[in-house]
């Protein structure tokens, strides 16, 4: 039984994709890519608001309410899109999706160690990087794999952010609320939630993480 791997969920903002550009006026699922290898080029499909006003993409295909789009992506030497960024450190992503104007995505690696690579340079390349979700893999002979976090670090407003986003469904997928919707409930804006949020997550994540 494999012991050691992991399987992460983030979320990635500053990623410039028409996806995610597209995830902040219209509600945006099942995404999917499909590379050609023959002139480094990727098709990019996802499922959105039938007649979006969604610009450098083509409505392939409609039914009732939704509609699937298409646009091709050229990969680069330096990318800025979060999916390939982790493709080129031999990791294959498993799920994408947009959400709000930020790119989820998840991997598996093999190991804790792997894993802070990754969210270390995604650290240094785009604007924030959230944990969602991180799954162990089984262990062996009952053994257990327990984290402790330290409440105490964050700050009373970060645990009440926290605490109101999950309530309210933020972290789910699909999404319960929007940042929209919890920062309304919180009585502040939208950038402050996130700005608090960021922060807050990536106490968590430190705190899963060196762990």
């Amino acid at each position: 039984m494999v012991d050691s791997g992991v399987h992460a969920e983030l979320e990635v903002t500053g990623s410039v994709c028409r996806v995610v550009e597209a995830s902040e006026t219209v509600d945006v699922e099942s995404v999917t890519r499909a590379a050609d290898p023959t002139d480094s080029s990727t098709t990019v499909e996802f499922t959105a608001d039938a007649d979006a006003d969604l610009d450098d993409v083509a409505e392939v295909f409609q039914y009732g309410e939704r509609a699937v789009y298409r646009f091709e992506r050229t990969s680069q030497s330096g990318t800025d899109c979060a999916c390939e960024f982790v493709e080129r450190h031999d990791t294959p992503t498993r799920h994408v999706g947009a959400d709000d104007g930020a790119v989820v995505l998840s991997f598996v690696v093999s190991d804790l160690d792997a894993l802070r690579d990754i969210v270390a340079d995604l650290r240094d390349t785009f604007e924030d990087v959230s944990l969602r979700r991180l799954t162990r893999s089984g262990h062996q002979d009952g053994e257990t794999d327990l984290v402790f976090v330290d409440r105490t670090a964050l700050t009373d407003r970060q645990r009440e952010i926290l605490e109101t986003a999950h309530r309210m469904g933020y972290f789910e997928h699909p999404r319960g609320s929007n940042a929209t919707e919890v920062s309304a409930a919180l009585d502040i804006n939208r950038s402050t939630f996130a700005e608090h949020l960021a922060a807050a997550q990536s106490k968590l994540l430190d705190a899963v993480l060196d762990s």
